[in-house]
């Protein structure tokens, strides 16, 4: 009885075995061609450029939250978004380098309203051109558009903007020299002949000769004679070092200072933009970062309330910003 169990069992297989070949026979799995050519595209090796590209998308965000916290608070949370284009040539004797920063950061308190904490929009384009490889000297011309995204307030109060997109907006454009070994790392840029255009297209900001464009003209009841200049236009000496470096592993240092001054209206009177960034690598995509911003710009006059409630300019002050984040950053 064992040796007939044993035979069938040998005989189903034998059959079983003979069914699935046959099968696999008859019907052949079908190879896509066009499978077979995207493959042989991913594998091939990529053509050299000149070009590079870099895309990056970071978001920040905090949150406070308390309940029946006996030392007292306020809940609050905090976002910060950042979007920087980067597309640059480079070749033995040239460069071209073109970069979008875009950012924008709010805060929500509870008992106040949502409020802006960062707006930035800038455009940079600058190009190089040596004479030969051996020199460090570059003959350059830069291009810096700046301005924002919304309506700026001095908080609390929220009726009367005192900026907004294009009020102000800054465009700069000069020639020069820039020397740097590796300008991505570090470089020096003077720039004997630059045009600043400060754009002020808000009627009232431009009315109140707001950073720096000409006030309109009134009578003695206030009533407005002739509008007030939407457009300053400057020219001057414009000395630019920026500095990108790594101090220590995982940790990257940048630095970048701007100084202005006009030959007509105020020669001796330097404008200044520095900007300081520590940035804190935990891996591939956790980022801390440290930042410090200082301005100084002649043109932007600091209005304080005095005791009878009106608005009073006091002239030109120094400006600080500084932030402290920790976030996501995506590069593709």
């Amino acid at each position: 009885m064992k040796r007939l169990v044993y035979f069938t069992l040998c005989c189903v297989i034998l059959l079983t075995g003979k069914a699935v070949h046959a099968q696999h026979v008859a019907f052949p799995l079908p190879i896509k061609k066009n499978l077979v050519k995207r493959l042989t595209e991913q594998l091939a090796p990529k053509p050299e450029t000149n070009w590079q590209e870099l895309n990056r998308v970071g978001i920040d965000l905090s949150e406070v939250a308390f309940v029946n916290w006996n030392a007292g608070g306020s809940n609050s949370i905090s976002g910060l978004a950042e979007v920087v284009l980067e597309r640059n040539y480079s070749d033995k004797k040239r460069k071209w380098r073109n970069k979008l920063i875009t950012r924008y950061g709010v805060n929500s308190q509870e008992g106040q309203e949502l409020r802006k904490t960062d707006d930035n929009l800038e455009l940079t384009s600058d190009f190089g051109y040596r004479r030969d490889t051996l020199s460090n000297w570059y003959y350059s011309a830069k291009f810096r558009f700046a301005s924002q995204f919304t309506n700026g307030y001095k908080y609390p109060d929220t009726s009367t903007p005192i900026s907004q997109f294009m009020a102000p907006g800054y465009i700069f454009l000069g020639v020069g020299g820039e020397y740097g070994q590796r300008l991505d790392n570090l470089s020096i840029y003077a720039s004997p002949l630059t045009y600043k255009s400060t754009f002020v297209l808000d009627q009232d900001l431009a009315n109140n000769g707001a950073f720096g464009v000409e006030p309109a003209v009134r009578d003695a009841d206030g009533n407005i004679i002739r509008e007030g200049s939407n457009v300053n236009s400057e020219l001057g000496i414009l000395i630019q070092s920026s500095l990108n470096a790594q101090v220590m592993e995982n940790i990257n240092l940048t630095n970048l200072v701007n100084l202005y001054t006009d030959y007509l209206k105020s020669f001796g009177n330097v404008d200044i933009d520095w900007e300081l960034n520590l940035n804190f690598k935990v891996n591939s995509f956790v980022l801390a970062k440290v930042g410090s911003h200082l301005k100084y710009d002649n043109d932007v006059k600091i209005t304080e309330t005095n005791v009878d409630g009106e608005e009073v300019v006091m002239g030109a002050r120094t400006q600080w910003k500084q932030q402290l984040g920790i976030g996501v950053v995506v590069d593709f």
